[in-house]
């Protein structure tokens, strides 16, 4: 693999490099790369997959499904179009919610389906202590990342990742340049990805 500027870095766009520079590699397909992208990406991508979900093996899930993605599709990475880990953050919240439609698709059918009486519209089995106890500091280390953003860096995210709107929708519900709020949710992003990659 060729020698790249890998050295941990605080500066936004030394990082943005060195992911392009990665993925550019993993499309060449060096598996050293992939794993280094993965190092890099795999705590803030399972933190945002966990926040929308809230089930750790449906997140664990989506975060294996666009590393799949990233291995098979890195060589249609335009950096022009932004960075690589907003391209990963996007892959898993468009998974994230394509999942919980999924999921209300089917409690739909099975509520208009299955008689009452039957008792399948109760919980189904409950997560271990263990995994909810797991679940819960995750998330709670989550909120805490979110509620520690400027307002307007919150308010573009909550709107984009569990709103459910697009870019183009949020800067319209606030009436905002579509320029500033995608520059919002970039810092944003950049700002939970400081502050949960090392602890998760």
């Amino acid at each position: 693999m060729a020698e790249a500027p890998l050295l941990l870095t605080n500066d936004p766009g030394e990082r943005d490099r060195t992911d392009a520079l990665l993925l550019g590699l993993v499309a060449e397909g060096d598996r050293e790369a992939f794993g280094r992208l993965y190092d890099r990406f795999s705590g803030p991508l399972y933190s945002a997959a966990l926040h929308i979900l809230q089930d750790a093996a449906e997140a664990q899930d989506i975060v294996h499904d666009v590393f799949i993605t990233l291995w098979e599709k890195a060589s249609s990475f335009e950096r022009t179009r932004g960075s690589a880990f907003s391209w990963a953050v996007t892959l898993v919240r468009n998974r994230a919610i394509d999942r919980i439609r999924m999921r209300r698709r089917r409690a739909e059918l099975l509520a208009e389906s299955v008689p009452e009486d039957l008792g399948y519209g109760a919980e189904g089995g409950a997560p271990s202590a263990d995994d909810a106890a797991v679940q819960g500091d995750n998330a709670r280390l989550v909120r805490a990342a979110i509620a520690g953003l400027p307002a307007e860096q919150r308010q573009a995210l909550e709107l984009a990742f569990f709103g459910g709107l697009t870019q183009e929708e949020i800067a319209r519900r606030l009436q905002e340049p579509l320029g500033t709020i995608k520059a919002r949710i970039r810092r944003g992003l950049l700002k939970l990805r400081e502050a949960l990659g090392p602890q998760l």
